[in-house]
């Protein structure tokens, strides 16, 4: 293969930083002085089990998604979202963290230097929201949710994206559209929550821009050639689906109680609301199907429950266990009914991920402006909902799920167009056909089976490539 300049240009942007870092100085601990809150031994540790918890999503995801393609495209589609964890992973330390929760320059972003490198972090008082953990914990917790946000844009593009394109990608959601936003919801000084905005895990900053960068990426990639034809494409694997939802499941625990940044009351109802919105919504969507003339299904109980967990993120810590019934089965119907239109339609997100994250995220944030209760949260001063006699809060919501909407489409829907003025965006006629696994990543993905040897009878285990 001929090396160009576009190719090793990654290897070389990784090179320079590494040596940039080599000369960042080493800091000590900060602590906490005798009038401030002293850290919490219990919400240390239970934030670094819930980052661990959140870093698992993202395997989970790449099972989620692998499961649902065509044989020929589950590496690919798997390593597209594994892949996030390498890439802001070392972006966030270097800027991406300072963008997002820096000193706030006017609202909209973080001054990119003011952790530079990490640099202030380890010896840095704690955030103002979590002051009983230390500021490098928050700061690695919220890599977490920084990492598996482009992750989930996999899935609308896949089957036909180009992985170095991807990658580019990635740097550039990251630092245009996730750090702003993250610093508009979560930074005091962020616009949004000056507006009286509140969400609670990553309603708009996570599922809503990675549901409208999904839409965007899938009209500027257009339709796969199976799409046109209108073929349908058998999931590959439908146990490693069921397996990616356990994973997404299990590690959304930490993701929703984890974001109560300690080991209290709150992260206690978000634990339960998480469980219960998952529960409901997969009931939900599987029942839904059946009313509709379908079979109940193990990819529409997977599906309604990642749906269900989508819609109750930015309201986890918000509003009763009980009332997260009710937002679990309104996400379910939602989304269904939007995938069911999608596919008579001629857009082509492979796997439905504006359907079911985009529109899990805006319903989500719609109805936190509906039940979050004072008597749920008991936060002080903090969010009241429409159903509770309080309809400005309710508008307040809606106004920022506009707003997060329009810059995310328009960003992303951007990103993808330079990348493709730039790179390739997407892979051939004859790529597409042989498959991204081959033609992208010289791999293929195997699969075991029990095959009878015609001769004696016996069964042989072989295994067989698709």
């Amino acid at each position: 293969m001929k090396l160009s300049f576009k190719s090793v240009m990654p290897f070389l942007v990784l090179v320079v930083l590494a040596l940039a870092a080599m000369f960042v100085t080493p800091e000590a601990d900060y602590v906490p002085g005798a009038s401030e809150t002293q850290y919490s031994a219990a919400d240390i540790a239970w934030v670094l089990v819930s980052t661990a918890l959140v870093f698992l999503m993202t395997p989970g995801l790449a099972f989620f998604y692998g499961g649902m393609v065509h044989r020929k495209n589950v590496i690919s589609t798997m390593i597209k979202s594994v892949v996030a964890a390498g890439v802001v992973g070392v972006l966030w330390v270097v800027v991406g963290f300072s963008m997002s929760f820096g000193e706030s320059i006017g609202g909209f972003i973080g001054n990119p230097g003011t952790f530079l490198f990490f640099k202030g972090v380890k010896s840095g008082a704690a955030w103002p929201a979590a002051t009983t953990i230390p500021l490098g914990l928050f700061a690695i917790f919220q890599m977490m949710f920084a990492i598996i946000t482009p992750g989930l844009v996999v899935g609308a593009v896949a089957e036909r994206i180009r992985f170095t394109s991807y990658i580019l990608f990635i740097v550039l959601f990251s630092l245009l559209v996730y750090a702003p936003v993250a610093h508009w919801s979560w930074h005091p000084n962020g616009f949004l929550a000056k507006m009286g905005v509140w969400d609670f895990a990553g309603g708009t900053v996570v599922h809503i821009t990675a549901g409208c960068a999904a839409l965007a990426g899938a009209l500027v990639l257009k339709r796969r050639k199976v799409h046109i034809a209108q073929k349908e494409t058998p999931a590959a694997n439908v146990p490693y689906v069921l397996i990616g939802t356990g994973l997404l499941w299990f590690g959304w625990f930490g993701f929703n109680a984890g974001s109560a940044v300690g080991a209290t009351g709150l992260a206690v109802n978000a634990f339960g609301t998480t469980n219960t919105a998952a529960a409901a919504a997969g009931l939900a969507w599987m029942f839904f199907d059946v009313v509709k003339g379908k079979k109940p299904s193990v990819l529409g109980f997977c599906i309604g429950a990642v749906v269900g967990l989508v819609a109750i993120t930015p309201a986890a810590g918000f509003v009763g266990i009980p009332q997260s019934i009710i937002i679990g089965v309104v996400g379910a119907i939602i989304s269904n009914i939007a995938v069911s239109v999608k596919q008579r339609s001629t857009l082509d997100d492979t796997l439905d991920v504006f359907p079911c994250h985009g529109l899990g995220g805006i319903v989500g944030m719609l109805l936190t402006g509906v039940f979050a209760n004072e008597l749920a949260h008991g936060i002080k001063g903090g969010p009241q909902g429409l159903f509770y006699g309080n309809p400005s809060f309710f508008f307040t919501q809606f106004k920022a799920m506009a707003i997060v909407v329009l810059y995310s489409f328009t960003v992303s829907f951007l990103i993808f167009k330079f990348i493709n003025f730039i790179l390739p965006l997407r892979v051939t006629e004859e790529e597409e056909e042989l498959g991204l696994d081959e033609t992208q990543h010289n791999e293929k993905y195997l699969q075991g089976t029990l095959l009878v040897n015609g001769e004696n009878g016996k069964l042989v285990e072989k295994p067989v490539e698709f």
